[in-house]
């Protein structure tokens, strides 16, 4: 069997048996790895960061609790919504809410629902409603397994790298040495591209769930225009086509065609 036709059975073998659909957006994506796993080493490795004497954690001011009240209210309303439409426990996560003093612009969520919000966001987010755009979108990457996702499409790559590694085996280093460079930088193209539309999908997540937890999602409009103007001061932003992350004009537009959407939930309906 020649080695072109050993990569494709074993992509082609790994999409027919190994997806999964994203919640509320139902759209298929590659699923390799265990949750579970995952979960639990983001867990222990947020633990560590909370403990890291390089970490300094906010917990008794007006803003720390904020974060927590806000993370709170979506976690709530997510895990009602996810029992209450036949999702059962797969994502009733153990969230947890922590605000952390850094100048940098940044938030995150681990899988599982371990959340970081940088002090450097708070001027940008201003109130509750841009506190909810920013964790919930977070927490819209948490749900949809984008982690667990983009594991996956690095194993997939592994694996097309791996096929090749018995494919060559008797053959010498040097060759397997570039048959791994190359699939490496086909697999970093591809993976920046992939990640540009993960964050797409959890603006649209991020959206119902503000919704969901009864926070108008028409604010969000607001926050990512605030965050367009920060971005604009801080300069040297990489092109969008070698981005991780939509250009600001093209978040802001595609916000703007998933509100109505939102605002089915907003209004209580789906």
């Amino acid at each position: 069997m020649k080695l072109t036709q050993l990569f494709s059975m074993v992509v082609l073998t790994s999409i027919l048996f190994a997806c999964a659909k994203v919640p509320l957006t139902g759209r298929s994506q590659l699923s390799l790895v265990n949750s579970q796993t995952i979960q639990d080493q983001s867990a222990e490795a947020y633990k560590q960061f909370l403990s890291d004497p390089k970490t300094k954690v906010i917990s008794d001011s007006p803003d720390a609790k904020r974060v927590k009240q806000v993370g709170v209210r979506l976690a709530g309303a997510i895990s009602r919504y996810m029992k209450a439409n036949g999702f059962g426990d797969k994502y009733d996560f153990h969230y947890e809410f922590n605000l952390v003093e850094s100048k940098e612009v940044n938030a995150w969520c681990m899988p599982g629902g371990k959340v970081a919000v940088y002090t450097g966001i708070l001027p940008i987010t201003k109130d509750d409603f841009g506190l909810a755009t920013v964790m919930g979108h977070e927490i819209g990457h948490a749900i949809a397994k984008h982690t667990d996702e983009r594991y996956s499409h690095i194993l997939l790559v592994q694996a097309g790298g791996g096929a090749l590694g018995v494919a060559t085996s008797g053959q010498s280093e040097a060759t397997q040495q570039l048959v791994g460079q190359l699939y490496g930088v086909g697999g970093q193209v591809a993976l920046l591209k992939y990640s540009r539309n993960q964050e797409s999908e959890a603006d649209r997540l991020g959206l119902i769930f503000m919704a969901m937890a009864r926070y108008d999602p028409n604010k969000a409009v607001e926050f990512w225009q605030r965050m367009a103007t920060a971005s604009k001061q801080n300069g040297n932003k990489p092109p969008e086509f070698l981005s991780t992350h939509p250009s600001d004009e093209t978040r802001i537009a595609q916000i703007q065609h998933y509100l109505p959407e939102a605002m089915r939930y907003y209004l209580g309906g789906k």
